[in-house]
Protein backbone atom coordinates (compact mmCIF):
# COMPACT_ATOMS: atom_id res chain seq x y z
CA UNK A 1 0.00 0.00 0.00
CA UNK A 2 1.31 3.42 -0.94
CA UNK A 3 1.56 5.60 2.15
CA UNK A 4 0.19 9.08 1.52
CA UNK A 5 -0.41 10.06 5.12
CA UNK A 6 -1.35 13.65 5.72
CA UNK A 7 -2.90 15.84 8.39
CA UNK A 8 -5.61 18.45 7.76
CA UNK A 9 -7.97 20.67 9.65
CA UNK A 10 -10.89 19.38 7.55
CA UNK A 11 -11.35 16.32 5.36
CA UNK A 12 -14.37 16.16 3.06
CA UNK A 13 -15.42 12.70 1.91
CA UNK A 14 -16.91 12.87 -1.58
CA UNK A 15 -16.25 15.20 -4.53
CA UNK A 16 -19.81 15.47 -5.77
CA UNK A 17 -21.73 18.71 -5.91
CA UNK A 18 -22.24 18.92 -2.13
CA UNK A 19 -18.66 18.01 -1.24
CA UNK A 20 -17.36 20.48 -3.80
CA UNK A 21 -19.69 23.20 -2.49
CA UNK A 22 -18.46 22.64 1.06
CA UNK A 23 -14.87 22.69 -0.19
CA UNK A 24 -15.35 25.98 -1.98
CA UNK A 25 -16.94 27.63 1.05
CA UNK A 26 -14.25 26.28 3.40
CA UNK A 27 -11.58 27.65 1.06
CA UNK A 28 -12.60 31.12 2.25
CA UNK A 29 -10.93 30.40 5.61
CA UNK A 30 -7.41 29.85 6.90
CA UNK A 31 -7.88 26.10 7.13
CA UNK A 32 -6.08 23.14 5.58
CA UNK A 33 -8.72 21.19 3.66
CA UNK A 34 -8.62 17.97 1.62
CA UNK A 35 -11.31 16.23 -0.42
CA UNK A 36 -11.16 12.44 -0.70
CA UNK A 37 -12.86 10.87 -3.73
CA UNK A 38 -12.88 7.17 -4.57
CA UNK A 39 -13.29 7.81 -8.32
CA UNK A 40 -10.83 9.44 -10.72
CA UNK A 41 -12.63 12.78 -10.98
CA UNK A 42 -15.15 15.11 -9.39
CA UNK A 43 -18.84 14.61 -10.20
CA UNK A 44 -18.50 10.85 -10.74
CA UNK A 45 -21.31 9.57 -8.51
CA UNK A 46 -24.84 10.79 -7.83
CA UNK A 47 -24.03 14.28 -9.08
CA UNK A 48 -23.19 13.14 -12.60
CA UNK A 49 -26.58 11.60 -13.46
CA UNK A 50 -29.53 13.74 -12.47
CA UNK A 51 -32.09 16.07 -14.00
CA UNK A 52 -30.06 19.27 -13.73
CA UNK A 53 -33.07 21.04 -12.24
CA UNK A 54 -32.87 24.09 -9.99
CA UNK A 55 -36.07 23.48 -8.05
CA UNK A 56 -38.15 26.45 -6.95
CA UNK A 57 -38.86 24.86 -3.54
CA UNK A 58 -42.61 24.20 -3.48
CA UNK A 59 -42.43 20.42 -3.04
CA UNK A 60 -40.53 19.97 0.24
CA UNK A 61 -42.37 19.83 3.57
CA UNK A 62 -42.21 23.19 5.36
CA UNK A 63 -39.69 23.18 8.18
CA UNK A 64 -37.64 20.37 6.69
CA UNK A 65 -33.98 20.58 5.74
CA UNK A 66 -35.03 19.97 2.14
CA UNK A 67 -37.28 23.04 2.19
CA UNK A 68 -34.76 25.27 3.93
CA UNK A 69 -31.74 24.46 1.77
CA UNK A 70 -33.70 24.17 -1.48
CA UNK A 71 -35.07 27.70 -1.29
CA UNK A 72 -31.76 29.16 -0.09
CA UNK A 73 -29.79 27.30 -2.78
CA UNK A 74 -32.19 28.37 -5.50
CA UNK A 75 -31.73 32.01 -4.53
CA UNK A 76 -27.93 31.62 -4.57
CA UNK A 77 -27.72 29.98 -8.00
CA UNK A 78 -27.91 33.04 -10.32
CA UNK A 79 -25.18 34.91 -8.45
CA UNK A 80 -23.04 31.81 -8.18
CA UNK A 81 -23.35 31.21 -11.93
CA UNK A 82 -21.96 34.70 -12.57
CA UNK A 83 -19.09 34.27 -10.09
CA UNK A 84 -18.05 30.83 -11.35
CA UNK A 85 -19.11 31.23 -14.99
CA UNK A 86 -21.19 28.06 -15.42
CA UNK A 87 -24.35 27.62 -17.49
CA UNK A 88 -27.63 28.38 -15.71
CA UNK A 89 -31.04 29.36 -17.06
CA UNK A 90 -34.03 30.66 -15.14
CA UNK A 91 -36.54 28.93 -17.43
CA UNK A 92 -39.36 28.31 -14.91
CA UNK A 93 -41.32 25.12 -14.31
CA UNK A 94 -44.82 23.67 -14.45
CA UNK A 95 -46.44 20.96 -12.32
CA UNK A 96 -49.22 19.40 -14.37
CA UNK A 97 -52.62 18.25 -13.11
CA UNK A 98 -54.56 15.80 -15.32
CA UNK A 99 -57.79 15.45 -13.33
CA UNK A 100 -60.08 18.05 -11.77
CA UNK A 101 -60.33 15.80 -8.73
CA UNK A 102 -56.61 16.41 -8.11
CA UNK A 103 -56.73 20.20 -8.21
CA UNK A 104 -56.53 20.30 -4.44
CA UNK A 105 -53.03 18.83 -4.72
CA UNK A 106 -51.93 21.85 -6.78
CA UNK A 107 -53.41 24.11 -4.10
CA UNK A 108 -51.47 22.21 -1.43
CA UNK A 109 -48.25 22.66 -3.41
CA UNK A 110 -49.02 26.35 -3.86
CA UNK A 111 -49.58 26.85 -0.14
CA UNK A 112 -46.54 24.76 0.76
CA UNK A 113 -44.35 26.74 -1.62
CA UNK A 114 -45.53 30.06 -0.24
CA UNK A 115 -44.87 28.83 3.31
CA UNK A 116 -41.36 27.84 2.20
CA UNK A 117 -40.80 31.35 0.85
CA UNK A 118 -41.06 30.64 -2.90
CA UNK A 119 -42.06 33.77 -4.82
CA UNK A 120 -44.42 34.27 -7.80
CA UNK A 121 -46.16 30.88 -7.59
CA UNK A 122 -49.61 30.65 -9.16
CA UNK A 123 -52.06 28.10 -10.54
CA UNK A 124 -53.02 28.47 -14.20
CA UNK A 125 -55.72 26.75 -16.27
CA UNK A 126 -55.12 24.17 -18.99
CA UNK A 127 -55.60 26.58 -21.89
CA UNK A 128 -53.01 28.98 -20.48
CA UNK A 129 -50.64 26.06 -19.90
CA UNK A 130 -50.93 25.14 -23.60
CA UNK A 131 -50.54 28.76 -24.63
CA UNK A 132 -47.14 29.05 -22.95
CA UNK A 133 -46.16 25.39 -23.65
CA UNK A 134 -47.90 24.34 -26.89
CA UNK A 135 -46.74 20.71 -26.70
CA UNK A 136 -48.54 20.02 -23.41
CA UNK A 137 -51.34 17.47 -23.89
CA UNK A 138 -55.06 18.21 -23.93
CA UNK A 139 -55.49 16.07 -20.79
CA UNK A 140 -53.90 18.77 -18.64
CA UNK A 141 -56.61 20.69 -16.78
CA UNK A 142 -54.38 23.00 -14.69
CA UNK A 143 -50.81 23.50 -13.55
CA UNK A 144 -48.71 25.18 -10.88
CA UNK A 145 -46.43 27.74 -12.52
CA UNK A 146 -43.12 28.43 -10.74
CA UNK A 147 -41.24 31.22 -12.58
CA UNK A 148 -38.22 30.97 -10.26
CA UNK A 149 -37.38 27.39 -11.32
CA UNK A 150 -34.30 26.85 -13.45
CA UNK A 151 -31.90 24.45 -15.10
CA UNK A 152 -28.16 23.99 -14.71
CA UNK A 153 -25.46 21.63 -15.95
CA UNK A 154 -24.62 19.31 -13.01
CA UNK A 155 -21.11 18.81 -14.42
CA UNK A 156 -20.56 22.52 -14.96
CA UNK A 157 -21.71 23.46 -11.47
CA UNK A 158 -19.71 20.77 -9.67
CA UNK A 159 -16.52 21.30 -11.66
CA UNK A 160 -16.73 25.08 -11.20
CA UNK A 161 -17.08 24.70 -7.42
CA UNK A 162 -14.20 22.20 -7.26
CA UNK A 163 -11.85 24.20 -9.49
CA UNK A 164 -12.41 27.35 -7.47
CA UNK A 165 -11.89 25.46 -4.21
CA UNK A 166 -8.63 24.01 -5.54
CA UNK A 167 -7.44 27.41 -6.79
CA UNK A 168 -7.99 28.66 -3.24
CA UNK A 169 -5.88 25.94 -1.64
CA UNK A 170 -8.10 22.87 -1.18
CA UNK A 171 -6.39 19.57 -2.03
CA UNK A 172 -8.26 16.90 -3.99
CA UNK A 173 -7.15 13.27 -3.62
CA UNK A 174 -8.71 11.03 -6.26
CA UNK A 175 -8.85 7.23 -6.35
CA UNK A 176 -8.81 7.42 -2.55
CA UNK A 177 -11.48 5.22 -1.00
CA UNK A 178 -12.32 5.60 2.69
CA UNK A 179 -12.34 2.20 4.37
CA UNK A 180 -12.70 3.16 8.03
CA UNK A 181 -12.90 6.15 10.37
CA UNK A 182 -11.93 6.23 14.04
CA UNK A 183 -12.11 9.03 16.58
CA UNK A 184 -8.99 9.20 18.75
CA UNK A 185 -9.21 11.93 21.38
CA UNK A 186 -9.79 15.15 19.40
CA UNK A 187 -8.74 13.82 16.00
CA UNK A 188 -10.11 11.46 13.36
CA UNK A 189 -7.97 8.77 11.77
CA UNK A 190 -9.27 8.03 8.27
CA UNK A 191 -8.09 4.75 6.78
CA UNK A 192 -8.07 4.73 2.99
CA UNK A 193 -6.89 2.33 0.31
CA UNK A 194 -3.75 4.49 0.03
CA UNK A 195 -2.87 5.12 3.64
CA UNK A 196 -4.09 6.93 6.77
CA UNK A 197 -5.09 10.57 6.98
CA UNK A 198 -5.65 12.60 10.14
CA UNK A 199 -8.27 15.35 10.47
CA UNK A 200 -9.74 17.61 13.14
CA UNK A 201 -13.10 17.73 11.36
CA UNK A 202 -14.84 15.56 8.79
CA UNK A 203 -17.59 16.45 6.33
CA UNK A 204 -19.48 13.37 5.18
CA UNK A 205 -20.67 14.03 1.62
CA UNK A 206 -20.30 10.45 0.42
CA UNK A 207 -23.59 10.12 -1.49
CA UNK A 208 -25.01 6.58 -1.39
CA UNK A 209 -22.22 5.63 1.03
CA UNK A 210 -22.90 8.46 3.49
CA UNK A 211 -24.60 6.10 5.93
CA UNK A 212 -21.49 3.85 5.93
CA UNK A 213 -19.26 6.84 6.77
CA UNK A 214 -21.62 8.08 9.48
CA UNK A 215 -22.05 4.64 11.03
CA UNK A 216 -18.27 4.25 11.46
CA UNK A 217 -18.35 6.86 14.23
CA UNK A 218 -21.93 7.21 15.46
CA UNK A 219 -24.24 4.88 17.40
CA UNK A 220 -27.22 6.78 15.95
CA UNK A 221 -27.31 4.86 12.69
CA UNK A 222 -28.35 6.13 9.29
CA UNK A 223 -29.77 3.92 6.55
CA UNK A 224 -29.58 4.86 2.89
CA UNK A 225 -31.62 2.94 0.35
CA UNK A 226 -30.39 3.87 -3.13
CA UNK A 227 -33.08 4.85 -5.60
CA UNK A 228 -32.24 4.43 -9.27
CA UNK A 229 -33.55 6.80 -11.92
CA UNK A 230 -33.46 6.08 -15.66
CA UNK A 231 -33.37 8.92 -18.21
CA UNK A 232 -33.56 9.40 -21.98
CA UNK A 233 -31.66 12.22 -23.69
CA UNK A 234 -32.82 13.61 -27.03
CA UNK A 235 -30.87 15.24 -29.82
CA UNK A 236 -30.13 18.95 -29.43
CA UNK A 237 -31.81 19.71 -32.76
CA UNK A 238 -35.03 19.63 -30.72
CA UNK A 239 -34.06 22.63 -28.61
CA UNK A 240 -37.28 24.49 -27.77
CA UNK A 241 -39.50 21.39 -27.73
CA UNK A 242 -40.41 22.56 -24.23
CA UNK A 243 -39.23 25.84 -22.75
CA UNK A 244 -39.98 25.12 -19.10
CA UNK A 245 -39.36 22.08 -16.96
CA UNK A 246 -42.60 20.09 -17.04
CA UNK A 247 -43.33 18.00 -13.94
CA UNK A 248 -46.26 15.76 -13.08
CA UNK A 249 -47.93 15.89 -9.68
CA UNK A 250 -45.43 14.30 -7.25
CA UNK A 251 -45.82 11.00 -5.42
CA UNK A 252 -44.16 9.60 -2.30
CA UNK A 253 -41.23 8.41 -4.47
CA UNK A 254 -40.46 11.73 -6.11
CA UNK A 255 -41.56 14.29 -8.63
CA UNK A 256 -42.52 11.79 -11.31
CA UNK A 257 -41.45 11.71 -14.94
CA UNK A 258 -40.43 15.13 -16.19
CA UNK A 259 -39.80 16.61 -19.60
CA UNK A 260 -37.22 19.36 -19.53
CA UNK A 261 -34.86 21.36 -21.68
CA UNK A 262 -31.20 21.36 -20.70
CA UNK A 263 -28.70 24.19 -20.80
CA UNK A 264 -27.02 22.41 -23.71
CA UNK A 265 -30.18 22.20 -25.82
CA UNK A 266 -30.97 18.48 -25.44
CA UNK A 267 -34.50 17.75 -24.17
CA UNK A 268 -34.47 15.14 -21.41
CA UNK A 269 -37.08 12.66 -20.13
CA UNK A 270 -37.16 10.90 -16.76
CA UNK A 271 -36.40 9.75 -14.14
CA UNK A 272 -37.89 6.56 -12.80
CA UNK A 273 -37.63 5.79 -9.08
CA UNK A 274 -36.61 2.17 -8.53
CA UNK A 275 -35.27 1.11 -5.14
CA UNK A 276 -32.16 -1.04 -5.31
CA UNK A 277 -29.65 -2.67 -2.97
CA UNK A 278 -26.80 -2.18 -5.44
CA UNK A 279 -24.93 1.03 -4.63
CA UNK A 280 -22.96 0.78 -7.87
CA UNK A 281 -25.81 -0.43 -10.09
CA UNK A 282 -26.39 2.30 -12.65
CA UNK A 283 -27.40 0.15 -15.62
CA UNK A 284 -30.60 1.03 -17.46
CA UNK A 285 -33.40 -1.49 -17.99
CA UNK A 286 -35.81 -1.89 -20.88
CA UNK A 287 -38.80 -1.84 -18.52
CA UNK A 288 -37.77 1.40 -16.83
CA UNK A 289 -36.99 3.15 -20.11
CA UNK A 290 -40.35 2.02 -21.53
CA UNK A 291 -42.01 3.58 -18.48
CA UNK A 292 -40.15 6.85 -19.08
CA UNK A 293 -41.42 6.97 -22.65
CA UNK A 294 -44.99 6.08 -21.70
CA UNK A 295 -45.30 8.63 -18.89
CA UNK A 296 -43.55 11.47 -20.71
CA UNK A 297 -46.17 11.08 -23.45
CA UNK A 298 -48.80 11.83 -20.83
CA UNK A 299 -47.34 15.30 -20.29
CA UNK A 300 -46.43 16.37 -23.82
CA UNK A 301 -47.73 15.29 -27.20
CA UNK A 302 -45.68 13.82 -30.02
CA UNK A 303 -42.52 13.17 -28.04
CA UNK A 304 -39.90 12.55 -30.77
CA UNK A 305 -38.73 9.22 -29.42
CA UNK A 306 -36.75 8.49 -32.59
CA UNK A 307 -34.49 11.39 -31.67
CA UNK A 308 -33.24 9.75 -28.46
CA UNK A 309 -29.44 9.65 -28.68
CA UNK A 310 -28.66 7.93 -25.37
CA UNK A 311 -30.09 6.71 -22.10
CA UNK A 312 -28.48 6.60 -18.66
CA UNK A 313 -29.32 6.10 -15.01
CA UNK A 314 -28.22 7.58 -11.70
CA UNK A 315 -28.56 6.69 -8.04
CA UNK A 316 -30.15 8.95 -5.45
CA UNK A 317 -29.17 8.63 -1.79
CA UNK A 318 -32.59 8.28 -0.15
CA UNK A 319 -32.23 8.13 3.65
CA UNK A 320 -34.81 6.21 5.68
CA UNK A 321 -35.97 9.37 7.48
CA UNK A 322 -36.88 11.01 4.19
CA UNK A 323 -35.06 14.30 4.82
CA UNK A 324 -31.53 15.63 4.36
CA UNK A 325 -29.29 14.87 7.35
CA UNK A 326 -27.27 18.04 7.78
CA UNK A 327 -24.97 19.06 10.61
CA UNK A 328 -22.84 17.66 13.41
CA UNK A 329 -23.52 14.10 14.54
CA UNK A 330 -25.16 14.09 17.97
CA UNK A 331 -22.65 11.71 19.52
CA UNK A 332 -19.48 12.50 17.55
CA UNK A 333 -18.10 15.99 17.92
CA UNK A 334 -16.39 17.28 14.79
CA UNK A 335 -18.14 14.91 12.37
CA UNK A 336 -20.52 16.81 10.09
CA UNK A 337 -23.05 15.04 7.87
CA UNK A 338 -24.38 15.99 4.47
CA UNK A 339 -26.25 12.71 4.08
CA UNK A 340 -29.44 11.56 2.39
CA UNK A 341 -28.92 14.13 -0.34
CA UNK A 342 -31.44 13.27 -3.02
CA UNK A 343 -33.64 15.71 -4.93
CA UNK A 344 -33.49 18.70 -4.47
CA UNK A 345 -29.85 18.12 -3.56
CA UNK A 346 -28.34 19.78 -6.63
CA UNK A 347 -30.28 22.97 -5.94
CA UNK A 348 -29.51 22.81 -2.23
CA UNK A 349 -25.77 22.20 -2.55
CA UNK A 350 -24.56 25.83 -2.45
CA UNK A 351 -26.62 26.53 0.68
CA UNK A 352 -25.52 23.29 2.36
CA UNK A 353 -21.92 24.16 1.60
CA UNK A 354 -22.26 27.62 3.13
CA UNK A 355 -24.04 26.30 6.24
CA UNK A 356 -21.52 23.54 7.03
CA UNK A 357 -18.48 25.69 6.25
CA UNK A 358 -19.70 28.41 8.59
CA UNK A 359 -20.32 25.87 11.36
CA UNK A 360 -16.84 24.37 11.04
CA UNK A 361 -15.08 27.73 10.69
CA UNK A 362 -16.84 28.98 13.81
CA UNK A 363 -15.89 25.85 15.74
CA UNK A 364 -12.27 26.06 14.56
CA UNK A 365 -12.14 29.84 15.14
CA UNK A 366 -10.77 30.14 11.61
CA UNK A 367 -9.93 33.50 10.12
CA UNK A 368 -11.20 34.60 6.72
CA UNK A 369 -8.53 34.65 3.99
CA UNK A 370 -7.64 38.13 2.82
CA UNK A 371 -6.61 36.91 -0.63
CA UNK A 372 -9.56 34.60 -1.35
CA UNK A 373 -10.73 34.74 -4.98
CA UNK A 374 -14.29 33.56 -5.58
CA UNK A 375 -14.22 33.94 -9.36
CA UNK A 376 -13.43 31.40 -12.08
CA UNK A 377 -13.76 31.35 -15.87
CA UNK A 378 -15.10 28.44 -17.88
CA UNK A 379 -13.40 26.85 -20.88
CA UNK A 380 -13.86 28.95 -24.03
CA UNK A 381 -16.20 27.29 -26.54
CA UNK A 382 -15.11 28.52 -29.94
CA UNK A 383 -18.29 27.42 -31.76
CA UNK A 384 -20.36 29.89 -29.72
CA UNK A 385 -18.30 32.89 -30.78
CA UNK A 386 -19.41 35.11 -33.64
CA UNK A 387 -17.46 34.83 -36.89
CA UNK A 388 -14.97 37.65 -36.39
CA UNK A 389 -14.22 36.77 -32.76
CA UNK A 390 -13.83 33.11 -33.63
CA UNK A 391 -11.47 33.97 -36.47
CA UNK A 392 -9.35 36.08 -34.10
CA UNK A 393 -9.23 33.22 -31.60
CA UNK A 394 -8.13 30.73 -34.27
CA UNK A 395 -5.50 33.17 -35.55
CA UNK A 396 -4.12 33.46 -32.02
CA UNK A 397 -4.25 29.67 -31.46
CA UNK A 398 -4.81 27.54 -34.60
CA UNK A 399 -5.82 24.56 -32.44
CA UNK A 400 -9.22 26.26 -32.00
CA UNK A 401 -9.73 25.61 -35.70
CA UNK A 402 -9.06 21.86 -35.47
CA UNK A 403 -12.36 20.19 -34.68
CA UNK A 404 -12.14 16.90 -32.78
CA UNK A 405 -15.81 16.35 -31.87
CA UNK A 406 -18.00 17.17 -34.86
CA UNK A 407 -21.37 16.75 -33.13
CA UNK A 408 -20.55 19.31 -30.43
CA UNK A 409 -17.96 21.27 -32.45
CA UNK A 410 -15.23 20.83 -29.86
CA UNK A 411 -11.74 21.88 -30.89
CA UNK A 412 -8.32 20.57 -29.93
CA UNK A 413 -7.64 23.73 -27.94
CA UNK A 414 -10.74 23.20 -25.78
CA UNK A 415 -9.76 19.61 -25.04
CA UNK A 416 -6.21 20.66 -24.18
CA UNK A 417 -7.59 23.33 -21.83
CA UNK A 418 -9.84 20.70 -20.19
CA UNK A 419 -6.80 18.51 -19.55
CA UNK A 420 -4.28 21.14 -18.43
CA UNK A 421 -6.41 23.46 -16.29
CA UNK A 422 -7.00 23.16 -12.53
CA UNK A 423 -8.23 19.62 -11.70
CA UNK A 424 -7.94 18.76 -15.38
CA UNK A 425 -9.51 15.73 -17.01
CA UNK A 426 -7.60 12.44 -16.85
CA UNK A 427 -10.20 10.27 -18.62
CA UNK A 428 -12.62 10.38 -21.54
CA UNK A 429 -15.54 10.87 -19.17
CA UNK A 430 -13.61 13.73 -17.61
CA UNK A 431 -13.41 15.39 -21.03
CA UNK A 432 -17.11 14.81 -21.64
CA UNK A 433 -17.96 16.47 -18.32
CA UNK A 434 -15.84 19.54 -19.09
CA UNK A 435 -16.31 20.18 -22.81
CA UNK A 436 -18.97 17.64 -23.96
CA UNK A 437 -16.54 15.79 -26.22
CA UNK A 438 -18.46 12.64 -27.16
CA UNK A 439 -21.80 13.87 -25.80
CA UNK A 440 -23.45 14.46 -29.18
CA UNK A 441 -25.45 12.41 -31.65
CA UNK A 442 -22.70 9.93 -32.56
CA UNK A 443 -21.84 9.36 -28.88
CA UNK A 444 -18.07 9.54 -29.40
CA UNK A 445 -18.06 7.34 -32.48
CA UNK A 446 -15.95 9.87 -34.40
CA UNK A 447 -13.79 11.64 -31.83
CA UNK A 448 -12.59 8.99 -29.39
CA UNK A 449 -9.25 8.24 -31.03
CA UNK A 450 -8.08 11.85 -31.22
CA UNK A 451 -9.33 12.56 -27.69
CA UNK A 452 -7.28 9.61 -26.42
CA UNK A 453 -4.21 10.90 -28.21
CA UNK A 454 -4.61 14.34 -26.64
CA UNK A 455 -5.12 12.82 -23.18
CA UNK A 456 -1.98 10.76 -23.65
CA UNK A 457 0.06 13.75 -24.79
CA UNK A 458 -1.12 16.45 -22.38
CA UNK A 459 -1.96 14.38 -19.28
CA UNK A 460 1.20 12.30 -19.82
CA UNK A 461 -0.66 9.00 -19.80
CA UNK A 462 0.53 6.07 -21.95
CA UNK A 463 -2.05 5.59 -24.71
CA UNK A 464 -2.89 2.05 -23.53
CA UNK A 465 -3.56 3.44 -20.03
CA UNK A 466 -6.12 6.03 -21.15
CA UNK A 467 -9.47 5.12 -19.58
CA UNK A 468 -13.13 5.84 -20.04
CA UNK A 469 -13.25 6.67 -16.32
CA UNK A 470 -11.53 4.85 -13.44
CA UNK A 471 -8.66 2.36 -13.83
CA UNK A 472 -9.97 -0.87 -15.31
CA UNK A 473 -11.87 0.91 -18.10
CA UNK A 474 -8.91 1.16 -20.50
CA UNK A 475 -9.92 1.13 -24.15
CA UNK A 476 -6.73 -0.39 -25.58
CA UNK A 477 -4.85 -3.55 -24.72
CA UNK A 478 -1.04 -3.50 -24.94
CA UNK A 479 0.99 -6.47 -26.07
CA UNK A 480 2.23 -6.84 -22.49
CA UNK A 481 -1.36 -7.38 -21.33
CA UNK A 482 -2.12 -10.08 -23.88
Amino acid sequence: MENIMGSYDVVIIGAGVVGSAVARELSRYELSVAVLEKEEDVCSGTSKANSGIVHAGHDAKPGSNKAKFNVEGSKMMPGLAKELDFEFENNGSLVLCFDDADRYKLTELLERGRENGVKELRIIEGDEVRRIEPEVTDEVVAALLAPTGGIVCPFGLTIALAENACDNGVEFRFLTKVENIKKIETDFIITTNRGEIRAKYIVNAAGVYADTMHNFVSSHKLQIKPRKGDYCLLDKGLDGFVKRTVFQLPSSKGKGILVTPTVHGNPMLGPTATETDDREGNETTAADLAYVLEMSGKSVRDVPFRQIITSFSGLRAAEAGGDFVIGEADDCEGFFDAAGIQSPGLTSAPAIGKFLAEQIADRAEAKVKLNWNGKRKRIVKAALLLGEKRAELIKENPKYGKIVCRCEEISEAEIIDAITRTLGATSLDGLKRRVRQGAGRCQAGFCTQRAMELLSEYAHIPIDKVTKNAPGSELLVSKEDE
